[in-house]
């Protein structure tokens, strides 16, 4: 392998690794930074609460997102370069890429800024990248695993979309049930979605048909 080769792969593992660091960022942030926000409740209110108007977490809430957002942009970059490595379709790692755009609007419009609702909303799209990918690499054999498990992930993803939906009907059964612990219900959502980024990175990164290049790169995909 040529040292200009070599460095080519290097960076691909660095921007791969970028999906385990938006991981613990965005829970590093749900975790400390409720701690500048006087009586916040994690098991009942939302993550939104953390960083509304006139909270004292508002701009540190607004950064650790933008600094997600970064992240999961440089992981959706190596992903993208991992599917052209394996002749793969690139549409999850877009779909990956997406959530940046969500997780800045998130940020910037506090709550409740009717766009942050919008981009709320918005990370459905993103929340799509598990089971797309499962999908289109799905008879890629070389990263062991790695099909199962975004299946598996893809299909929690829909449950806990299901169950946060209950937002929308505040008078259905499921609300009722759920909102006297409603931060934990919409919680799940995002740590399926970063447990699923964060092991999808590292099992890129110990993929050697990914990272050496004396594994031959298959034909473009023309499906």
């Amino acid at each position: 392998m040529s040292r200009s080769t070599n460095d080519t792969y290097r960076l691909l593992h660095l921007r791969l690794s970028f999906g385990v660091v938006a991981a613990l960022v965005l829970w590093g942030g749900f975790v400390l930074l409720p701690l500048l926000v006087p009586g916040y409740d994690s098991i009942r209110q939302t993550v939104s609460e953390i960083g509304e108007m006139d909270s004292p977490a508002r701009i540190p809430f607004a950064a650790m997102l933008c600094m997600v957002a970064v992240c999961v942009l440089l992981f959706a970059w190596g992903l993208r370069d991992a599917s052209v490595k394996l002749g793969r379709p690139s549409v999850a790692a877009y779909l990956a890429g997406f959530m940046a755009v969500s997780s800045v609007g998130v940020g910037i419009f506090a709550y409740p800024h009717p766009l942050h609702g919008v981009f709320g909303l918005s990370e459905f799209v993103g929340y799509q990248a598990p089971w797309v990918l499962a999908l289109t690499w799905r008879r890629e054999t070389t990263v062991r695993g790695l099909v199962p498990f975004s299946w598996t992930m893809g299909t929690l993803l829909w449950i806990a979309i299901l169950a946060n939906l209950s937002v929308l009907d505040l008078h259905s059964w499921l609300w009722l049930h759920e909102r006297p612990f409603y931060g934990v219900v919409q919680r799940s959502l995002f740590f399926i979605w970063c447990l699923w980024l964060a092991v999808i990175s590292v099992m890129l990164m110990k993929s050697r048909s990914v990272l050496d290049d004396s594994v031959g790169t298959p034909l473009p995909v023309t499906e």
